[in-house]
């Protein structure tokens, strides 16, 4: 193990959602619980499971997004996701995450992007490279970096694909890949097809991912869209 850890690793398939540490996730649920969001009895054990059916799996990405619904806790779990992936010395991480809309928090899907994007902004373990052009900035390493002060520190490059969920209208799916279009200069580089494969009609997302790829946006499928 200790070995692995040392070796430089690429990440190509990350859900931020599914990234969360368990215990920002627990200190969320207590938090929600206190303002009776949840019952926090009935989640502590939903959050702490190590084997899960694909329902379950469901079950938990549904719990993370009641618990993950403000600007800030979305900074704070990008943050916390990049900084776990440097512990492990990933050195290019491929985060995918499906925007959403709050209107009780005023969030859009531009909103909750920006929220990502400073996430990645707010990383100070490690230098993250997530703007495209970083890829061909001149070092003495790739995955080294100094700053102002001359100090190295450890690079980590992050790429961000905007997930499309199964449960969307082909409207939602479309505005998705508007986005993913805008953000290409923030580090966006395709569009993702998630969710749970037993909801949605394919039919409803062959036209915007179509739009997609017509635009040169690269096209990620989950295996169980061939179920």
């Amino acid at each position: 193990m200790e070995w692995c850890l040392k070796q430089p690793k690429i990440e190509l398939h990350a859900h931020l959602n599914g990234s969360v540490r368990n215990s920002t996730l627990l200190e969320l649920a207590k938090v929600q619980g206190e303002k009776g969001v949840v019952v926090f009895a009935d989640v502590e054990h939903v959050i702490m499971k190590n084997d899960r059916s694909l329902v379950e799996c469901f079950k938990m990405f549904d719990l993370i997004h009641v618990l993950t619904t403000d600007h800030e806790t979305v900074t704070r779990i990008t943050r916390e996701v990049i900084e776990d992936f440097a512990a492990e010395n990933i050195v290019y991480v491929e985060l995918r995450t499906t925007p959403k809309r709050n209107e009780a928090k005023g969030m859009t899907k531009r909103s909750y992007m920006e929220a990502v994007i400073d996430g990645l902004r707010s990383v100070d373990t490690v230098d993250v490279s997530f703007i495209p052009s970083d890829l061909n900035r001149e070092n003495s390493s790739r995955y080294f970096a100094s700053n102002d002060n001359g100090i190295t520190r450890r690079r980590i490059f992050v790429r961000l694909l905007l997930s499309i969920d199964r449960r969307e209208s082909t409207a939602a799916a479309m505005d998705t890949v508007q986005l993913a279009l805008e953000l290409r200069s923030l580090g966006v580089v395709g569009i993702d097809l998630s969710g749970n494969p037993l909801v949605g009609n394919w039919d409803t997302f062959l036209q915007p991912l179509l739009f997609a790829k017509d635009k040169g946006l690269p096209i990620t499928l989950h295996c169980g869209e061939y179920l």
